[in-house]
């Protein structure tokens, strides 16, 4: 009974379309160009290279695609127990038609072959996504990324932090922040202005997060502006070299600063707690950092007081974290679960932390999984592995330990992929309307135009009628008439009129009428709003 159940939810869970609410993706460079591509992902050299592989085998400059290949399926034999071996298995399998279960000397050039000859059409980051039932996935933007020549409904923008906080005591990352925001940087409320200016542009072009991976010492807490500037003065004139305690009550300013422009632009912060950077110095690109046990969640208590409002998708590097974040998520409304990071992101671990999990924290503070991949060929079977363990856990847990219905546990796992991300994040579905009041009050006659986007509370007048199915991209406000007064006083405060206009508040682009409408053709309120209410967008 329990592999045949097992496999029926796994069935209905790898049958969802899904939005990976973290990766690494370069939205301009998404997949995959030559297998050199996949084989070059951290898991597979730091592997080869622990098992014995020369490390300037593998970062030879200019090395070639194939040559490269050759040398680590040559060294892949010691990790073929692994589930990073699994990945790329299952990956070539389903993603470029290899119908074996290893790729060694004797097969792998076949494969190699196929795969530029896949990889070289135009629509394969396309092909990859449906194959994947990816609909989206988060990006991981520097904060002076211009963040155009991509979709950002496909690849969606999420400001990473870590230079910020971290880094500004280095010239070259305050000569970016200084250009990307265009003044110059020498005082603490320049400085906060330019972090605001950062989430002006992330939020202008579809940011749904923040987030920042976190050592395991830091302890955010807030640092009044005198502080900061002594800071400032140091750092900015002794650079990496100046004193820790400047340094860190920098990073401290940073971080805080991030947190109230978070909290102002409804953003959730993603922290990613607990990696101690570089510890193995000789270890190949993205091989040497190692999880940390000493760090500990009650450093950041303050944070999470003073900051209700905000919710943090928190990641811990470890499983042995994992009982305090899930005592934290069980307490603080503003704590969420978020995916298995890392060294925890292996089937014993999985299992392990997601059952603690779903015993504990409420089901719709829980993000089940993200892929933390680079290039999109590795979300089908990373997202894969996670779908069989969390199929696992539902059918032995749940139905047969609990006696739940399997439909019921099919819509625990649903929520976990796919409905905490979008009520979480505000994306996809999830997507919410606000009604809020306009700065002036509004004429009967003021209505939308679709020829460009629209300010916050912006009207136009138009005299043409809108055709059928126009798209308003309408990152702030769309204003309805309504053509009748909206007689509850709850929608208006004092000063304002709200004689014949209901104003919208909507990230999403809006699908206006099935049938054109004429100029001034009222739209049919059934119901008050009241100020700020809030409704989700199916479509």
């Amino acid at each position: 009974m329990s592999d045949a159940l097992r496999q029926r939810i796994f069935q209905e869970l790898d049958s969802l379309v899904l939005i990976d609410p973290h990766t690494h993706i370069n939205a301009l460079n998404p997949a995959s160009r030559t297998l050199a591509d996949v084989l070059g992902y951290h898991y597979y050299t730091e592997l080869a290279h622990s098992s014995g592989m020369p490390k300037d085998l593998i970062e030879e400059p200019d090395l070639d695609p194939k040559e490269k290949c050759a040398r680590l399926i040559a060294r892949l034999g010691p990790i073929q127990n692994t589930i990073q071996y699994s990945w790329f298995i299952e990956m070539a399998r389903e993603l470029l038609g290899f119908d074996g279960d290893r790729i060694t000397l004797d097969n792998w050039e076949a494969v190699y072959d196929t795969a530029a000859e896949k990889m070289a059409h135009v629509d394969w980051a396309e092909q990859v996504l449906r194959a994947s039932n990816l609909e989206a996935v988060f990006l991981t933007n520097e904060f002076d990324d211009p963040l155009e020549g991509f979709d950002t409904g496909v690849y969606i923008p999420c400001l990473r932090t870590d230079d910020l906080v971290f880094h500004l005591g280095k010239l070259s990352v305050r000569e970016r922040l200084e250009r990307m925001t265009d003044r110059s940087i020498d005082n603490a409320g320049a400085l906060r202005e330019a972090i605001g200016r950062i989430f002006e542009h992330f939020t202008a072009r579809d940011a749904r997060a923040c987030a920042i991976s976190l050592p395991p010492d830091f302890s955010p807490q807030p640092v009044s502006l005198g502080r900061a500037e002594t800071a400032i003065d140091s750092v900015f004139s002794q650079g990496m070299d100046a004193a820790p305690s400047h340094r860190q009550a920098l990073a401290n300013f940073v971080f805080w600063t991030l947190a109230e422009f978070c909290a102002e632009h409804r953003l959730p912060f993603d922290l990613m707690i607990g990696v101690n950077r570089g510890v193995y110095a000789d270890g190949v690109y993205q091989g040497q950092d190692l999880y940390d046990s000493r760090v500990s969640l009650i450093q950041y208590r303050q944070l999470f007081n003073a900051f209700p409002q905000v919710t943090f998708p928190v990641s811990v590097l470890a499983s042995v974290t994992n009982q305090e974040l899930v005592s934290y998520a069980w307490i603080f409304p503003n704590v969420a679960t978020n995916g298995h990071w890392w060294y925890s992101n292996t089937p014993t671990f999985i299992e392990h932390d997601l059952a603690a999990r779903l015993e504990a924290v409420p089901e719709t503070k829980q993000i089940g999984y993200y892929s933390d991949m680079y290039k999109l060929e590795f979300g089908l079977p990373k997202f894969r592995m996670y779908k069989r363990i969390l199929a696992k856990v539902l059918a032995e847990r749940f139905v047969i330990d609990r006696g739940w219905p399997e439909e019921r546990a099919i819509e625990l796992g649903k929520r976990l992929l796919r409905t905490n991300v979008e009520e979480i994040f505000e994306c996809g579905a999830g997507r919410a309307v606000k009604a809020f009041v306009p700065a002036a009050p509004l004429g009967a006659d003021e209505l939308v135009s679709a020829d460009e986007p629209l300010e916050s509370a912006e009207s136009f007048d138009t005299d043409e009628p809108l055709d059928s199915g126009v798209l308003l991209d309408a990152d702030d406000a769309v204003v309805l008439d309504t053509d009748e007064p909206m007689p509850d006083p709850r929608s208006a405060p004092a000063g304002h009129s709200m004689d014949d206009a209901l104003v919208l508040d909507t990230d999403e682009p809006m699908l206006l009428a099935e049938e054109p409408l004429d100029a001034a053709e009222p739209l049919a309120m059934d119901e008050l709003l009241d100020e700020n209410e809030r409704f989700d967008l199916e479509k």
